[in-house]
């Protein structure tokens, strides 16, 4: 009985502070501006700074064309021998460089690499902004060990505050379902305290970074 009254006590200061209403205590809260303070740095430099502290790996690449010798020399070193992507612009890449690769449901349960592209960059914090909405879909930044995301340099922001933004002029009320952000390898010290890399996700990251601002 004591319990029942108890709640109930509970219930009706409830309901008292739901009828009254509260001012605000700070009305004149700036949501809008800067937290953190914009570089000078130029924005590949800094993304590649921050990205390799947390374990990826940054290759720029000057034009497509040296892309495409970069990642066939990759895969060549490191015998990658099932590579995976759905984006008909990737495939062109990899077939210029004479890549051998799949990109049905049979081939993704065998990679041991994907390949996507990204939604954006943030230099800040050296993240990779994916979504729902790009045709790798949901699965392949995650499932193979090791994730190659080829982006450009007008993909390039400063922070994610930047990168959502776009998101949202993008694609305006058909928001993704799914917006991820990568920094790195997956990674986990949960048991007893030992880093293990690809605990959950790629083992490796993979930026290469193509610089499409150059003007001829």
């Amino acid at each position: 009985m004591q319990e029942a009254t108890s709640k109930e006590k509970v219930l009706k200061k409830v309901r008292k502070a739901l009828i009254q209403k509260t001012k605000n205590p700070y009305p004149n809260l700036d949501y809008d501006s800067k937290i953190y303070s914009v570089t000078n740095e130029s924005l590949d430099i800094l993304f590649a700074e921050e990205f390799t502290k947390v374990s990826g790996q940054f290759v720029y690449c000057e034009n497509e064309e040296e892309f495409i010798q970069l990642i066939s020399s990759l895969a060549n070193e490191r015998e990658w021998s099932n590579l995976h992507a759905v984006d008909k612009n990737i495939f062109d890449y990899l077939e210029n460089g004479n890549l051998k690769f799949t990109s049905d449901e049979a081939g993704f349960l065998i990679a041991n690499v994907g390949i996507t592209l990204c939604e954006y960059l943030s230099a800040r914090t050296g993240s990779i902004i994916i979504s729902s909405k790009q045709l790798s879909g949901r699965r392949l930044s995650v499932f193979p060990p090791v994730h190659i995301v080829v982006a450009y340099s007008s993909q390039l922001v400063f922070d994610i505050k930047e990168a959502l933004t776009g998101i949202k002029n993008k694609y305006g009320e058909n928001i993704p379902s799914m917006i991820s952000i990568i920094s790195g390898p997956s990674r986990s010290a949960d048991i007893e305290k030992t880093l293990v890399m690809g605990a959950h996700g790629p083992k490796e990251v993979f930026v290469f970074l193509i610089d499409d601002t150059i003007i001829d």
